[in-house]
């Protein structure tokens, strides 16, 4: 049956049942995308975690690990140990194997939202399916992995974006990270209204936007390569401590600035094919914008993440971030 909910999910088709049991517990087909799983008997460490994938509909890779874990579930190989709520988020947009119908999903996550359409309306119906969750489940620690690929190669090919909030990430999430093969850490600076960023914003959850490799098509992805990723997110389906490693393996950096598209005619400056975390030095100009202006390399080296030149005027084109220290102090 799980499998079937991904399957009818993708194609549009109405599941044949809403609830049943698996190995442990039981669960119940929220809504369209929305699966939750609710366990018998909690194990020792369970949290309630809200594991999301396909927020870019060409995001195919996340899937693919989580109906993996699912079907562990429903083989018996693996028991519900604690209370998960599992998201497809933009299912228009992975039946079309494109990052979006109308609007980025993943900058839509904000509570006075007033934008009208498909994707907004489904940011809203994201956002009550995580606040009815974690209301449900308010006994335990939340967590919510927001799983993704990113569009192009990277100096890290695993890497993860910490939310910027006010609260501190616990440590062992770290260690956690450490131990799934995680590459590199990027702490936001900012409010940036992604899925992971509202879980972490609005109801005080270890949350993090992880990026899996790079997009590819359904059947194309390197499973294997994430096969550390599956134990993590194993041991939190079973309400298992998962496997923890030394967070030195992994590099940190901070964002030091957030590059926008202004103007009609921006463009950035270095080849579209630029891996993540490419390193630029002091003078060298990145950007150039008929309205905002050029952008140059300050007095330090900055690294690119995430750029993009045709995203929507207003929307961040380029995180610039530097080396930073280690949550723990640590160098």
């Amino acid at each position: 049956m799980l499998a079937e909910w991904l399957d009818t999910s993708l194609d549009g088709k109405p599941p044949a049942t809403r609830w049943g049991s698996v190995n442990g517990g039981r669960f119940t087909l929220v809504g369209p995308g929305l699966l939750e799983l609710v366990p018998d008997d909690p194990g020792p460490a369970a949290r309630a975690c809200v594991l999301s994938a396909g927020i870019h509909g060409n995001e195919t890779a996340p899937i693919e690990l989580l109906g993996d874990c699912l079907a562990r579930l429903e083989a018996g190989k693996l028991r519900l140990g604690a209370p998960l709520l599992v998201i497809l988020g933009n299912l228009p947009a992975i039946r079309a194997g494109v990052r979006f119908v109308d609007t980025n999903l993943n900058r839509l996550f904000r509570r006075d939202l007033d934008e009208r359409g498909d994707e907004p309306d489904r940011a809203r119906e994201l956002m009550a399916a995580v606040d009815a969750f974690f209301a449900r489940h308010s006994e335990c620690a939340r967590l919510h992995y927001d799983l993704h690929t990113a569009i192009r190669d990277s100096r890290y090919p695993r890497f993860v974006v910490e939310p910027w909030a006010e609260s501190r990430t616990p440590a062992e999430q770290w260690h956690w990270l450490a131990a799934a093969d995680i590459q590199a850490v990027l702490h936001q600076h900012q409010h940036s209204w992604t899925f992971s960023h509202y879980s972490k914003h609005y109801h005080d959850a270890a949350a993090f936007t992880l990026e899996l490799g790079r997009v590819r098509p359904f059947g194309a992805n390197d499973l294997c390569a994430l096969a550390p990723m599956g134990r993590l997110l194993a041991a939190l389906v079973a309400g298992e401590t998962p496997p923890a490693a030394d967070p030195a393996r992994m590099a940190f950096f901070r964002v030091s600035h957030e590059l926008k598209r202004q103007g009609e005619a921006f463009r950035l400056c270095f080849p579209d094919d630029t891996p993540n975390f490419t390193e630029f030095a002091p003078g060298t100009r990145l950007a150039e914008d008929d309205v905002g202006g050029p952008f140059t390399v300050d007095e330090a080296p900055l690294h690119v993440v995430f750029p993009n030149a045709n995203v929507e005027l207003g929307a961040r084109a380029a995180l610039l971030v530097r080396p930073a220290p280690r949550p723990d102090g640590r160098d």
